[in-house]
């Protein structure tokens, strides 16, 4: 089992930045593909990247001001957000899988999840 741990999250201006981080606990995630999920209310959870090895992609929306990575000694993985925008306010929670079968926005696929984190972008 893996239990996972975000932190990070709070309140931001517009262009500002915040790091998120993924701690996982219970067992290494070195080999599991770590996805950021965020949800806002009313509307379903939607990928905003993820990574697998050193290999992280990332949804239309946040690429060119996010990046995934990770640091397999505190098997911890990280969220950097930059040019924060206001409707990147959100809850934003990170989860894991260990296999590969269903696409990785696919969010029903991935076996563990964290309790989420509020990220508040202010206008």
């Amino acid at each position: 089992q893996v239990q996972l741990a975000e932190s990070g999250g709070g309140l931001v201006q517009a262009g500002g930045s915040l790091r998120l981080s993924c701690a996982a606990s219970g067992r290494s995630f070195s080999t599991y593909r770590v996805a950021w999920f965020r949800q806002t209310p009313g509307k379903e959870r939607e990928i905003v990247g993820h990574i697998r090895w050193s290999d992280a992609s990332y949804a239309d929306s946040v690429k060119g001001r996010f990046t995934i990575s990770r640091d397999n000694a505190k098997n911890t993985v990280y969220l950097q957000m930059s040019s924060l925008k206001p409707e990147d306010t959100a809850i934003y929670y990170c989860a894991a899988r260990n296999r590969d079968v269903f696409p990785a926005g696919a969010a029903a696929s991935y076996a563990y999840w964290g309790q989420g984190t509020q990220v508040t972008v202010g206008s």
